[in-house]
């Protein structure tokens, strides 16, 4: 038996000058860290993302900050791509800390429920879970599971300027603009330097294509992607800055990349259904991924294949049956 990988520890690094990627450690099985990034402005920098709030996790970020030459107080803007507890965790503090401004997309409702009420959102996802057919003995282990975990939000902070569209910031580089990219969370923008051609991406593209959606706050999350991701294609950008993993420069290919894994799972989605008996969302997961489910990935898997039966459903291809659980049918 392997042993357990050590933790990670924060770290910074320049990317480019004046612009710093800090490295910040993540609890969860696969997903070992996230990306905050600092870019120089003026006498001090802006912040993009924040990492996740546990125990100690700000002395990670000033550990990262420091092998830099930064500190919190530098921070003079804090603008957050998506409202997920390892983009958004820490603004309290950082604001607290720094007195800067924190801009946000206001499409918050989804984070808002987490924050503000932890277990009665994660009520409601075992609630979708059991409608979809996930059988109580999983079920009950991954409440089980939960019950030592907090939220990961040190506690909510309001916008002082809502991240919309178009909406721009200054750096030392130039003019930073806001493009709202919803598909992964319904408050996710990038963040665009359009004079070199840099993308601040979020969770919106990754070095590895990765999927994962909201379900249940927007009407169709994966449309809602897809859509991001012509828009995003369209501001030909040739380097990418992303929440998760290393900077990458060949930004189309992973735009074409996500657009034809999110068509083959829609296709296999449908396929699942092709016999004509309706099937719950959960005994049709084995038939879309490659891989065994597990409980790290069940949850995850789930809602993205929710949320490509919504996306059938609304065009046409699907009908969802109401019930206990709940079943779908491909359309007749």
């Amino acid at each position: 038996m392997n042993p357990p990988r050590p933790r990670e520890l924060g770290r910074g690094e320049r990317v480019l000058p004046g612009v710093w990627r800090l490295r910040l450690p993540l609890p969860w099985p696969g997903v070992p860290h996230c990306n905050a990034w600092a870019l120089a402005a003026g006498d001090g920098i802006v912040l993009v993302d924040t990492g996740m709030h546990e125990p100690g996790s700000l002395a990670h970020l000033e550990r990262a900050m420091q092998m830099v030459n930064l500190r919190i107080d530098h921070v003079r803007l804090l603008v957050v791509t998506h409202a997920h507890a390892d983009h958004f965790g820490q603004a309290l503090p950082i604001v607290e800390r720094s007195g800067c401004d924190l801009w946000m997309n206001p499409n918050l409702d989804h984070a808002r429920a987490y924050a503000e009420d932890p277990d009665g959102a994660f009520r409601r996802r075992i609630e979708v879970a059991r409608q979809s057919g996930v059988p109580s003995e999983p079920l009950d282990a991954y409440a089980e599971r939960r019950k030592a975990q907090g939220s990961g939000i040190a506690g909510w902070v309001e916008p002082a300027r809502d991240a919309v569209e178009g909406v721009t910031f200054e750096t030392d580089h130039g003019e930073w603009r806001i493009a709202e990219t919803p598909g992964h969370a319904p408050s996710h923008v990038c963040v665009h330097l359009a004079e070199r051609r840099v993308l601040l991406s979020g969770d919106h593209l990754l070095g590895r294509v990765s999927l994962y959606y909201d379900y249940g706050w927007t009407p169709d999350p994966a449309g809602e992607f897809l859509a991001s991701l012509e828009k995003i294609d369209a501001l030909d950008a040739r380097l990418c800055l992303s929440g998760h993993g290393r900077p990458f420069t060949d930004v189309r290919a992973h735009v074409r990349a996500n657009e034809k894994l999110v068509a083959d799972r829609l296709d296999r989605v449908e396929r699942a259904l092709g016999g004509g008996e309706p099937r719950t969302a959960y005994e049709i997961i084995p038939e879309v991924y490659d891989t065994e489910l597990t409980a790290a990935t069940g949850a995850w898997w789930l809602a993205e294949t929710l949320c490509y039966l919504t996306h059938l459903q609304r065009a046409g291809r699907v009908r969802r049956l109401e019930g206990e659980p709940e079943r779908w049918q491909a359309a007749s």
